[in-house]
């Protein structure tokens, strides 16, 4: 007997016949114990690669500017910055591993073209278009700059040396275990540590005052500078990079593929919290030396030279690059395998093109870079928090598709106005929009999804389960 259905989980049991050949339940558990499976030490290990490959720069940038603005209202701001900077990238991790680690399958329900589209233009902009460069430049604004200058050919030298170690480590993805997990990250962690603890043990300061910005709402603008670090993003690309790492490992069950990838997720946001804490204290007790700060950079910079002088401004150069360096490992490999798997080329040959390509975007300049790109990534941002919590919510839809494709639609509308706004195009988007609830803070999609998710609740519930077709 066949059974044919739109919902293959439905597929299976519809017709009351279960799978053929299908393993007993005692059979499946030896089969599962006699696999291979990664030991403590390697967990560990891969938890210390995911951390790094979130680790970027503006990971470190942004918790010491809204520590510094919150104030007195740290604790409530902090708060919100780990629900979006930490929480979401996290939910973003478990999707991808409850479906196999590709971001394909968390599509699925779109149907292929769209999905494919979907992919394609988050694995571009996360990638060698915006992201992978951005890495390059910012470490070398705030790692070689303050030493050697600005100049261009002094960019064109270092982004031939970074993106050669990029190329180096990427080339090869079954070794980023090995190659990061256990010898960069240590290193990278080291550096954090002594920065952390400084900011624990030995502040500028006392907790400064409160910014306006911050006085009647810290846990709702800690939330938006957690949104701000666009982890959720990378959280859809690295998805595939850590199951593949796995497997590399010489795990191939499924069920341990998706344990393992939850584990390290979890590590991984450990590691960022007590990074994220530390630099927001660092930031609050930073007043007396850097009260005039506009950006993290400065905050950071002003607290290394208060306490380490030159030797903390090497510091942080040695931190800046190691963060930007795993991320762009992170993202070439997470694209060398999506773009191989999509088209009719060698993983090489893609990790190669798109290291070329980025170096060459990377020489246009961090100011330039930064102006396209934001209102790209504010336009995307919210189709990928839409999707993920849609994948973890699947349970709940009779017919996945039927709430997917029209609340994942109302949300590129609105994204789509966000990232016309963001780029200072406010004539081409209604002025309705601009009223909308959160709508200055590019979350005026929110509500409207919100209505349209309710609406496809409902029909989905009143047109019940997919029809299935039982041929035999």
């Amino acid at each position: 007997m066949v059974c044919c259905a739109a919902s293959q989980p439905l597929a299976r049991t519809a017709c009351g016949q279960p799978p053929e050949h299908a393993p007993e339940p005692n059979t499946f558990r030896v089969v599962l114990t006699l696999m291979n499976q990664l030991r403590s030490q390697d967990l560990l290990a891969l938890g210390f690669m995911t951390f790094a490959l979130f680790l970027g720069a503006g990971n470190i940038i942004f918790p010491p500017s809204a520590g510094l603005a919150a104030g007195e209202n740290l604790v409530q701001a902090a708060l919100g910055f780990l629900l979006t900077g930490v929480g979401l990238p996290l939910l973003t991790v478990v999707a991808l591993a409850r479906v196999g680690g590709g971001m394909d399958r968390l599509t699925a329900p779109l149907g292929k073209v769209a999905g494919s589209l979907l992919a394609v233009a988050v694995y571009l902009a996360i990638g060698p278009l915006f992201a992978t460069p951005r890495t390059a430049v910012v470490s070398f604004e705030m790692g070689v700059v303050p030493f050697v200058g600005n100049s261009a050919q002094a960019l064109l030298i270092y982004t031939l040396v970074y993106f050669s170690a990029v190329l180096f480590l990427a080339l090869n993805p079954g070794r980023l275990v090995d190659r990061i997990g256990k010898f960069i990250t240590p290193v990278l962690l080291a550096a954090l540590l002594v920065l952390g603890g400084a900011a624990a043990f030995a502040p500028a300061g006392e907790i400064g005052q409160v910014a306006d910005s911050y006085r009647e709402a810290p846990f709702v603008q800690g939330f938006l500078q957690g949104y701000l670090t666009m982890d959720t993003l990378g959280a859809l690309v690295f998805g595939i990079v850590i199951a593949t790492a796995i497997r590399d490992r010489g795990v191939s069950a499924a069920a341990l593929v998706t344990r393992y990838s939850v584990i390290a997720g979890v590590i991984a946001a450990c590691g960022l919290s007590l990074v994220y804490l530390a630099l927001f204290y660092l930031g609050a007790t930073s007043q007396g030396i850097a009260g005039e700060a506009q950006n993290g950079v400065q905050v950071l910079t002003a607290y290394v030279q208060h306490s380490f002088g030159t030797s903390g401004s090497l510091l942080l150069a040695v931190v800046i690059t190691l963060a930007c360096l795993t991320t762009a490992v992170g993202l070439l490999t997470a694209c060398g395998e999506f773009f191989s798997n999509l088209l009719p080329v060698s993983y090489r040959t893609v990790v190669v093109v798109f290291g070329v390509f980025s170096l060459l975007v990377a020489n246009q300049g961090l100011t330039q870079l930064i102006s396209v790109s934001i209102p790209v990534l504010v336009g995307l941002y919210p189709l990928a928090i839409v999707l993920v919590a849609l994948s973890l919510a699947d349970r709940l839809w009779l017919s996945p598709a039927r709430v997917f494709v029209p609340v994942m639609l109302v949300t590129l509308l609105f994204g789509l106005c966000d990232g016309l706004a963001a780029a200072g195009l406010n004539d081409w988007v209604p002025a309705w929009i601009g009223g909308l609830p959160l709508a200055e803070q590019s979350l005026g999609w929110l509500l409207p999804v919100l209505a349209m998710l309710l609406v496809a609740v409902l029909v989905d519930r009143l047109l019940g389960r997919p029809r299935v077709v039982c041929l035999g």
